[in-house]
């Protein structure tokens, strides 16, 4: 059975994907169709079934993995897929690593590397918050995805992204001394932990009422306040993090209520952006051959990318 990023235009896929979203809609001549968002570990390709029966719509549970047969079509410069039945099958019987997209490194290495930055912080008021804040969330850390869709949206997706950032920030720090690297790497070991709240999981994720409501930025300066109280830490130590986790966005329009105004914030916030689009990017370029752009990207200005020829 071919994986999602094998496929190709005018052939037939008999197989078992998990849906990950679905909305029902009605068509020009009255009859009712359905939207599926499928997945498997290689990627995401959006479907279609036409004239969709009650038994469509009641099997077609978001999370479940289903029985798909369907062609695979060109539409506006991207594959995508006519259904032609979809099934319903055992879920006990499911083994989700196909179907959950994977870190490009094992979830043993990152993890290897996170304890490595954790134990080189010296700061006692910045290891103290760390640690119990990590051991409330430490499970769900390690295995959920950074986001819904648009970049590590993959299992163990938000432990790599750290990793990533913790590199790119302690790289950098390097470079410009007067950079507070404990208050650096404890932000960046931070600024996304409360999206273990904000999401589900790593399987068909969705955001929670929590998330919905509140977001992981409300979420972990709360427990960031939370923790400094109950440890009794009267440094400026919280106070520095609120702001980072505050601010890592940027800009209002991108959630953050405060630019960056600290170093180290605007360390946070320019490592965090350009791991996320990097992400982006490589995901766009894998879809394409050598010489060829990609797709436009919405979140990056609508911009398509070139793939050199090597």
């Amino acid at each position: 059975m071919k994986f999602i990023n094998e496929f190709k235009e005018g052939e037939r896929f008999d197989g078992e994907l998990l849906l990950t979203n679905v909305i029902k809609g009605v068509s020009n001549n009255g009859s009712p169709y359905l939207s599926l968002s499928l997945q498997d570990k290689t990627g995401f390709i959006e479907a279609k079934k036409w004239d969709a029966t009650e038994d469509d719509c009641a099997t077609s549970q978001v999370g479940n993995v289903l029985h798909i047969v369907g062609d695979v079509i060109e539409y506006r410069g991207s594959l995508q897929m006519k259904i032609l039945n979809i099934t319903s099958i055992l879920q006990q019987s499911v083994d989700y690593k196909r179907f959950c997209m994977e870190s490009p490194l094992p979830t043993e290495e990152l993890e290897r590397k996170l304890k490595s930055y954790r134990d080189s912080i010296e700061n006692e008021d910045c290891k103290t918050i760390i640690d119990r804040i990590m051991e409330r969330h430490y499970d769900e850390f390690i295995i959920f995805p950074a986001a819904t869709r648009n970049h590590h949206e993959f299992a163990s997706g938000l432990l790599y992204h750290t990793v990533s950032m913790l590199d790119l920030a302690s790289a950098i720090q390097n470079l410009y001394p007067e950079i507070n690297r404990d208050v650096l790497l404890t932000g960046v070991l931070l600024h996304d932990v409360g999206k273990t709240i904000e999401l589900s999981g790593p399987i068909a994720t969705k955001y929670t009422l929590e998330g919905k409501l509140l977001g992981h930025i409300s979420l972990m300066v709360s427990e960031i306040r939370h923790v400094a109280e109950e440890a009794n830490i009267h440094s400026e130590i919280p106070v520095l993090l609120e702001h980072m986790i505050l601010s890592h966005h940027g800009e209002q329009e991108f959630g953050s209520p405060i630019p960056p105004l600290t170093r180290e914030a605007f360390v946070l916030h320019v490592v965090d952006d350009m791991d996320a689009k990097m992400m982006m990017i490589d995901k766009a370029l894998e879809q394409v051959k050598e010489g060829e752009f990609t797709q436009r990207i919405v979140t990056l200005d609508g911009r398509a990318f070139y793939k050199p020829k090597k």
